[in-house]
């Protein structure tokens, strides 16, 4: 059993995307509506192995090297109750953090890092962005880890035509 940590798009995407791995997928969320679309959020209600355990948080994590169990609570009844769980994820939202680039680098409107198209150029000579702080659509490691390697290979090139390498 899985355990998913959030009600909007990016918890209800998840959770679906889990679906493959997991028996059962369990969508933990402290209200009694989704904040997902609500195309995303009939998906969940659908899905034979998505359940959504209403008005319900997260208390801790239970295990050893990996994870055993979850202890979550009502906030209704404030009962605590515990699962046997193979796994957790967070979906709770994402806010690049940025805030602190914003007289540096050039943001877009909800605070990612600005880079030229195909690139991961921002608007400071010879510095590159590269995953969740550029990223708003994908936000997934292996998307983090190739703008990587692009900002790796971007930084070496302008280290190189700047007659540093």
């Amino acid at each position: 059993d899985l355990y998913v940590i959030g009600g909007g798009d990016t918890a209800v995407e998840e959770a679906i995307f889990l679906t493959k791995y997991g028996k059962k997928i369990f969508l933990v969320h402290r209200r009694e509506e989704l904040r997902a679309s609500e195309i995303m959020a009939d998906r969940a209600k659908k899905h034979p192995k998505i359940e959504i355990l209403w008005n319900h948080e997260l208390v801790r994590i239970e295990g050893d090297t990996v994870v055993r169990k979850v202890v979550l609570k009502n906030v209704k009844t404030n009962q605590e109750s515990t699962f046997s769980a193979g796994g957790v994820f967070f979906a709770i939202g994402h806010d690049p953090n940025t805030k602190f680039l914003q007289k540096q680098l050039q943001l877009t409107k909800s605070d990612y890092i600005y880079v030229d198209s195909g690139s991961s150029r921002t608007n400071v000579e010879g510095v590159f962005a590269a995953g969740d702080v550029h990223d708003h659509v994908y936000r997934q490691a292996i998307t983090a880890a190739g703008y990587g390697c692009m900002a790796a290979m971007d930084a070496e090139r302008w280290l190189s035509e700047k007659g540093h390498l």
